[in-house]
């Protein structure tokens, strides 16, 4: 085992987080931790990376393991450029280079015949052999490409680290593990501050990562894609499930299905012996019953069972119809000083559409999205409205114009109508505002609260036309998932920035892609945009090998659009036709259980049942685990039945 953590014990005063909670990770594991907020996920990394040590139990390592360990935010670094910061995460190997370097100089002024030249070399060659082996011929490439998929370009090696913003200064603490490659990296949220693209390079890198890595994200479809198993923190134990992020999820919920069912038979029987005792306590003849009960009872160990999370579904309040075309961008320019953003854009937007805005960062979607809602004017060209467009604009800032001197209540019911008042508890309660958090000041709310609040404020106001930049920054899954819910079920036209893949899957039917001063427009969802890039890049390779195609650039990008749609949906439409093959399999076995329990109720319902104590405890017995059967093939039937509803709603955009 790589680290183990036998009969660790963590609290902050009376608050307990773990209670003698043993586990271990192995070499290769790729292990997500999930869990509510402030069930002590980070605290979990520090004690493995040893920042923090547990109050009973210990924190076991193997004698030679290297530990990386990220945080959700505040290192900078200063006083290099970013060559040689991102460098720095390999010293030893540079200090190897530098003694190879003063061995060379020293054998370059030393006689070849001398003893001297013979131990010179002979330490050379042993030096060059470590070098080597660590890869250390390969740095240049290793340092560049890590820092090229973390989205830095060439100019960027040169500039000095202190000239980076947050975001990226938590990119190159980022860059720094990956270079080093620890035998157990450790990160908390290490997509937040990363683009699309450089998600999908960091999955495809950690897919590939040889050694160990434990994680915390917020980010479904990342988990879904890099992690081989889930640890599951909460009421101060862990739980591990083998398994992807969407299978953990059923299996938990299975899980905790059958612990309430045995907390209900447990309050039962507590309930009755309860009874008994108060019944008979003063009655000599029952006494020796009373005292068996009682007796019973102390040693009845309660069973825990974690509360109910709020499935809240929140239905934006409905405004009048905008006309047919909502917002459009006619040749549109936009410069900063020398820095060209745009250049001659159109951009035409009709009610309904469901866009997401892709693209590195750095290249003007927040402009964009700022153009569109009419808050930035364009330095050429025009932005155009279409009739009875009522929007409203989340933009990346939104969080820091809320009135600090306001409550977060006061901050939802100030200027909300009337009608929504009712539902303002609920909604808060969504995002994780609970209790007397309702009644702190926004001054004293943290940046990850704000930003909740924010979002929480944005459901409660009337639009036909929303314009989000980044609204699932700093939301955990299930604040996520009610925002999610309710820009399903929006009946207006939606633009959005989004680096949450699975957010850009369940919400978008078009893909603006901004880029070298351009918006291009493609139909279609965010894994048909991505497959026709791979597209694109296959054609550009093979170009010189391929006649050209004379027709109009319009009419190829639309011929080619078309045949990503009609590719797009043939896909879906297989997945369908096997997900329903599988629920009607799962209809089948449930069918055939749910009458083989009718038929052991038909026998239990018999007056003389019970007159074969043996026979009646193993139909007793054969009853209760085929409804622990069927209560979990319902979890999987209602699993299944909604990807298909949804794969069914993703055919249906595509075909129309």
């Amino acid at each position: 085992m790589m680290i183990q953590l036998p009969g660790v014990h963590k609290a902050f005063g009376a608050r307990v987080l773990f209670e003698d909670v043993t586990w271990q990770v192995r070499a290769g594991e790729r292990v997500g931790l999930c869990g509510p907020n402030g069930a002590g996920k980070t605290t979990l990394l520090r004690l493995m990376a040893g920042l923090d040590g547990p109050d009973t139990g210990t924190v076991a390592r193997a004698n030679d393991l290297t530990v990386g360990f990220l945080p959700q935010d505040g290192i900078i670094h200063t006083g290099r450029t970013l060559l040689e910061e991102a460098s720095s995460a390999l010293a030893e190997l540079m200090t190897l280079q530098a003694e190879m370097r003063e061995l060379e100089a020293r054998m370059g002024n030393t006689d070849s015949d001398s003893p001297e030249h013979d131990q010179v070399l002979v330490r050379y060659s042993e030096v060059q052999e470590v070098f080597q082996h660590q890869g250390g011929y390969d740095v240049e490439a290793r340092v560049t490409t890590v820092l090229g998929g973390l989205g830095f370009g060439v100019a960027d090696l040169k500039r000095q680290t202190e000239e980076f913003s947050g975001g990226w200064q938590m990119r190159i603490a980022l860059a720094k593990l990956l270079i080093r490659r620890p035998q157990l990296l450790l990160m908390d949220e290490p997509t937040n501050h990363l683009d699309l693209e450089a998600r999908n390079w960091l999955e495809d890198l950690l897919l590939g990562y040889p050694h160990a890595v434990v994680l915390v994200s917020h980010d479904r479809f990342f988990l879904d894609r890099v992690v081989t198993s889930i640890a599951d923190i909460g009421l101060r134990t862990l739980t591990t499930y083998p398994s992807s992020y969407s299978t953990y999820l059923v299996e938990r919920d299975a899980c905790l299905d059958r612990l309430r069912e045995q907390k209900r038979r447990q309050d039962e029987t507590v309930a009755r012996m309860q009874a008994f005792i108060d019944r008979f306590r003063y009655q000599a003849t029952k006494a020796a019953q009373v005292q068996s009960r009682v007796k019973m009872l102390s040693k009845i160990t309660p069973i825990e069972v974690p509360p109910e999370r709020k499935r809240v579904h929140f239905t934006f309040p409905t405004a009048v119809k905008s006309g047919r075309t909502v917002l459009e961008l006619q040749d549109v320019g936009k410069a900063y000083g020398a820095l060209t953003v745009f250049e001659d854009v159109n951009v035409h937007i009709a009610r309904g559409d469901r866009i997401g805005l892709v693209g590195p960062n750095g290249a003007g979607k927040s402009t964009l999205m700022r153009m569109l809602s009419g808050v930035e004017a364009p330095d050429g060209g025009q932005r155009v409205e279409g009739p009875h467009v009522v929007a409203q604009y989340f933009a990346q800032d939104e969080a820091t114009r809320l009135d600090e001197a306001l409550t977060v209540y006061e901050t939802l019911s100030a200027g909300s109508p009337i009608h929504m008042v009712p539902t303002i508890r609920n909604i808060l309660g969504g995002f994780l505002f609970e209790g007397d958090d309702v009644y702190k000041r926004v001054g004293v709310l943290s940046g990850g609260e704000r930003t909740r609040l924010a979002v929480a404020r944005m459901l409660l106001h009337s639009s036909n036309t929303l314009l989000l930049d980044e609204p699932t920054n700093h939301l955990d899954i299930d604040s996520t998932n009610v925002l999610l819910d309710a820009l399903t079920d929006y009946g207006g036209t939606l633009i959005f920035v989004s680096h949450d893949r699975y957010f850009i899957d369940r919400l978008a039917t078009k893909i603006l892609e901004i880029g070298g001063g351009q918006a291009v427009l493609y139909p279609g969802t965010y894994e048909a945009f991505r497959w026709s890039m791979s597209q694109r890049a296959s054609d550009e390779t093979s170009s010189d090998r391929q006649p050209k195609n004379t027709q109009p650039k319009s009419r190829q990008r639309a011929s080619a659009a078309t045949r990503r749609v009609q590719n797009e949906t043939r896909r879906l439409e297989r997945k369908l036709r096997s997900l329903r093959a599988r629920i009607a399999d799962l209809e089948q076995r449930i069918g055939d259980r749910e009458e083989s329990v009718r038929a052991l109720e038909t026998d239990m319902s018999a007056p003389d049942f019970y007159s074969d104590e043996t026979s009646a405890k193993a139909c007793i017995d054969k009853h209760q685990s085929l409804m622990w059967e069927v209560g979990d093939l319902m979890n999987q039937w209602e699993a299944l039945q909604q990807e298909a509803d949804e794969l069914s709603r993703l055919v249906q955009k595509s075909v129309t």
